[in-house]
């Protein structure tokens, strides 16, 4: 696979909506690693997503991860974080 088209999205997402993001993106024929993980002032339980994609499905894994986020009356709490990262070298062995 051509290594100047991939990106590493890392979503950081609430544990609540982990399993119906992950979902959604099986659903899109993206692969999901996950990594349960806590952070924030409360600590609270998140799950870390790590999706490598090519550059043309970026938005779409941005799009699927934002609509299957729980809306939240607490504005303090963010749906998800969401890093994209460019990658030297993807190989699967």
């Amino acid at each position: 696979m051509n290594s100047n088209t991939m990106k590493m999205i890392i979503a950081i997402v609430r544990d609540v909506d982990e399993e119906a993001v992950v979902k959604a993106l099986l659903k899109e024929n993206f692969r999901v690693t996950q990594i349960a993980s806590s952070g924030g002032f409360f600590h609270r339980g998140n799950a870390t997503l790590m999706i490598g994609v090519t550059e043309q499905r970026v938005n779409l894994a941005i799009q699927t991860i934002r609509e299957n986020c729980e809306p939240t009356l607490d504005l303090a709490v963010k749906h998800a974080t969401v890093f994209v990262l460019n990658i030297d070298h993807f190989e699967q062995v």
